[in-house]
């Protein structure tokens, strides 16, 4: 019997058809999340930064915010190149937000539906150690063969 294709196995294996809805989406979020810091079309990103974490800051909270937009469209392709690490990365990432927003107040719903993400983020990170081999394991393999 021959292998399944990809477009098979992602309805067929549900754990893979899950990897890959969560690969998307945390590909495509923090890409779009982070190409709006710079935009504010959603909206104005400097009032979700808490004033503690402003105070500490050399620069403006929208200075900030460029700096938060590069980071999570870095995010995002790190989860295309490479989830099974980068998801770590995005749920610590995640954390960080949830603390900052917990502390800014007045946004407890938009805290708990990163609480959301995070946990989904962690699902990813282990639905990759079953569908993204490690560094160098494609390699590793070849040769022993």
């Amino acid at each position: 019997m021959a292998p399944a294709t990809f477009g098979t196995r992602i309805f067929s294996d549900p754990s893979f058809g899950a990897f890959w809805i969560l690969r998307i989406g945390f590909v495509l979020l923090p890409l779009l999340m982070g190409v709006d810091k710079f935009f504010n079309v959603m909206t104005y990103w400097p009032d979700y930064l808490a004033p503690w974490v402003l105070s500490l800051l050399p620069f403006s909270a929208a200075t900030a915010m460029y700096l938060v937009g590069a980071v999570e469209i870095i995010a995002g392709i790190a989860i295309a190149i490479k989830p099974r690490y980068a998801s770590y990365i995005v749920a610590l990432w995640l954390l960080g937000i949830i603390v900052n927003l917990l502390l800014l107040g007045g946004v407890l719903d938009v805290a708990l539906r990163d609480v959301g993400l995070l946990v989904a983020a962690l699902a990813l990170s282990r639905l990759a150690a079953e569908f993204d081999p490690p560094f160098g394991a494609r390699q590793r393999k070849a040769r022993t063969s």
